[in-house]
Parts: C-alpha cells; structure tokens; sequence
C-alpha cells in the first residue's frame, strides 16, 4: 500500500490504518537522517451513521502513535459549524475516546467535523463525518378536516432524498378512532434502498387505492374515498429503523348534516338541522349554523366542547354550518332547505284534516260499539236473573 515518488522523494501510504502508524526514517546517501512520527486517527460513528429523531449517537476515536500526545483536546462542530457539546462516555488516555452525542432531529442531518489539536507534539487535524435523521417534515401532530362521504389525501413528506440515505426501511399505518380506542393496521410497507415502495394491505375497506410513494419529493400519499363519519379518527404513519421507531400524526375530523324530517319544508311546518363532528371542539373552537343572506336571528352557536349544534327551521333557505378554531373557519357545509310545491302543502294539510276526521271516526265508532256492547251484556244479564227465578218458581209448586 505504499510506494515511492522519486521527484519528490516522497513516500505515499494509501488505504491509511491504525497499525500503520509509528517513526518513519529517511535516509539519503551522507544526508542526515529525517525521522517522521505518524499519528493515525480513526474514527466510526454508531450505526454507520443512520438515525431516527432523538436518537443520541456514540462517536469512537482510536488513536495510535509511536509517541502519543500528552494534551490531546477533541472538538466537535455540527453541520451548521457550531460547536457541540458531548459527554466523554469513556477516555483511555492516548488510545480511545468515546463520546456520546446530543439527541439528533432531522434538521441535524448533514456533515459535522471532529476537530483534533495537541501542542506537543502539534496536531492540528479535522475529521469530517456524515449524519442522516430519517424522519418527517410534517407537525408532529396535524389535523385535517373534511365533509362526510368527501375524498381525503393524507400525505406525509420524508426527508430520504434531501439526506441521501441510503439504507432501507420499514414502516406501517394505524388507525384508531379515539385516542384511547384500540389500534388497528392499515397497510404496512418496506422502502428499499433504491427508493421502490413496497406495499402490504391489511384493511382495505379504509383504501381502494394502494399508498404511492413520490420519488422526487419522497411524499407517501394515502387516498381515501367517500370517506364515511365512522372512519375519522387519529391515522398514525410510523416508520422503523434499525428496531427504533418515530412517527406523525394526523388527525382527520368529519363533518355530517342531520334533517329531521327529511324532505321539503311544509309550510307552517317545522324542521331540525343537527350539525356534528367526530371529536369533541378544543376551548377555541365552536360550531355555528347561520342562513344564507339571513338575519341575525338566524344563527346559532355551540356551546363549549360540544360536538354538534342543532337548529330549527321553519322556512326554507340556505343554510350554512361551520366549524371555527381560533377565529379561522377550517370547515364548512351547505344544506338547502327546500319548499314542498303548494299541491304537496294542500296534500298535506287534507291528509292532516282526513285523518283528523278519520281519528273522529273511529273514536265515535269506538263509542257506539261500546254502548251498544254495554246494552247487550245488560240485556244477557235480566233474561238470565228471570230464568233463574222461573226455576226457583217450579220448583217450589212441586213440592206442595
């Protein structure tokens, strides 16, 4: 692994190695002697480098010399070139150092240096290395909001292309409806090292469509469809790597409009329009109906943490629910009260007198029946008393 430059007499030691170092002698001819001590430096970081967030990494620093500096100060700088703080985890004096770094976030992803000085004899050397956080450029936790039987994209954005990595991993998607509900898997999937997304679908009542993954952006997108009140919920994306996990949420909320009765607006009747959502409101949000170009007698509002708000109408109209949260409206949905046509209103209200005469009807017949019941069971009661006592009479003229 070596060889001789004769311009330059210079001796190249390629594929550098701890066992490498030591004194080094040239000599040339009746020139003195030069002699060179080699100091060599390796380095390695835990899991050649890869992470998830709060992961603390263990720096190793192997030094070997034929004569080993006394005073041998190690700096750390991150990739932002600003000093680190490490915890000396274990120090063989001229020989090992093993240091532990801070708890790495992806932003800490990128080239750090290890800086290496000793006044006697002087060194002054830099060791560069890489860092890669595997993790997701999402909130930790983020909601969504949506309208019943409505398409919903959630997608997540990892940062694999911006780092470079370049090992596989695993990963998967839960559900639960609550946040103390039990968790079910959705699908769960590997991503080779070449970036190619393979796909296991556990429920696929939840998906028609299987998860993409966007090489260039390295966004995994999930597409539910005509998504039903029941399936909001908390829908957690969790990947793993070298058995650690990290994850980010998010929170899909539903809104649903009630009618009772169903159908067009009767005039003179009355009709209730319930609007919900799937989780309780947080203290700075609130549900509100309001009409559409109505008066200020036309809205109503929530009370606190409530899920849903009703109202009566007795007029037909637009009608608008909305869910505000911190004064923004996030969601908002239409329900159109429609009149019923007159001949429906006169259908209505002959159906309404025909069965109030009906009910009339039958009462009186009930009462009829009843009376005319009542006079037949007092007829059957005198014609049984008076057989009773033509018997009584016979009986008595044979015994005398």
């Amino acid at each position: 692994r070596s060889e001789m430059d004769r311009n330059t007499k210079s001796l190249v030691v390629s594929d550098l190695r701890l066992s490498d170092a030591g004194s080094y002698s040239c000599e040339a001819e009746s020139r003195p002697v030069v002699t060179i001590s080699l100091h060599v430096f390796e380095l390695t970081i835990s899991s050649n480098g890869h992470f998830l967030p709060n992961e603390s990494p263990q720096l190793s620093i192997m030094q070997k010399s034929y004569n080993p500096p006394s005073d041998l100060r190690i700096s750390l700088f991150n990739n932002h070139n600003n000093t680190e703080i490490s915890e000396v985890l274990e120090r063989v004096i001229h020989h090992k150092y093993l240091l532990k770094l801070k708890q790495l976030q992806p932003k800490d992803s990128g080239t750090w240096r290890c800086h290496i000085h000793s006044d006697s004899p002087f060194i002054d050397q830099n060791i560069n290395f890489d860092l890669k956080v595997l993790g997701f450029q999402n909130p930790a936790l983020e909601r969504k909001y949506a309208t019943v039987e409505s398409t919903v994209i959630l997608s997540w954005r990892l940062n694999f292309k911006e780092i470079k990595w370049k090992e596989g991993f695993t990963g998967q998607l839960n559900w639960k409806q609550k946040e103390n509900a039990t968790s079910f898997t959705l699908f769960s999937f590997t991503v080779t090292a070449q970036r190619k997304l393979n796909v296991s679908m556990k429920r696929s009542q939840f998906m028609s469509e299987e998860p993409k993954m966007e090489d260039a952006s390295g966004v995994l997108e999930v597409k539910l469809n005509k998504v039903p009140f029941g399936h909001a919920g908390q829908y957690q994306m969790q990947l793993e790597y070298n058995r650690k996990h990290v994850q980010s949420e998010i929170e899909l909320l539903m809104m649903k409009v009630l009618a009772n009765p169903v159908g067009p607006l009767a005039r003179g009747a009355k009709m209730t329009l319930t609007c919900q959502v799937s989780s309780p409101l947080l203290s700075n949000a609130y549900l509100c109906w309001e009409r559409v170009n109505g008066t200020q007698m036309d809205f109503v509002k929530s009370k606190q943490h409530e899920a849903q708000v009703e109202v009566n109408v007795s007029t037909a109209g637009l009608w608008k629910c909305y869910l505000v949260e911190d004064n923004i409206r996030k969601i908002s949905l239409n329900y159109i009260v429609e009149e019923a046509p007159v001949w429906i209103t006169h259908m209505v209200i002959g159906a309404s007198i025909g069965a109030s005469v009906l009910v009339l009807g039958i009462t009186c017949l009930c009462v009829i029946t009843g009376m005319n019941w009542h006079r037949r069971r007092q007829r059957a009661k005198r014609m049984a008393l008076a057989r009773q006592h033509l018997l009584e009479n016979r009986t008595c003229q044979c015994k005398q």
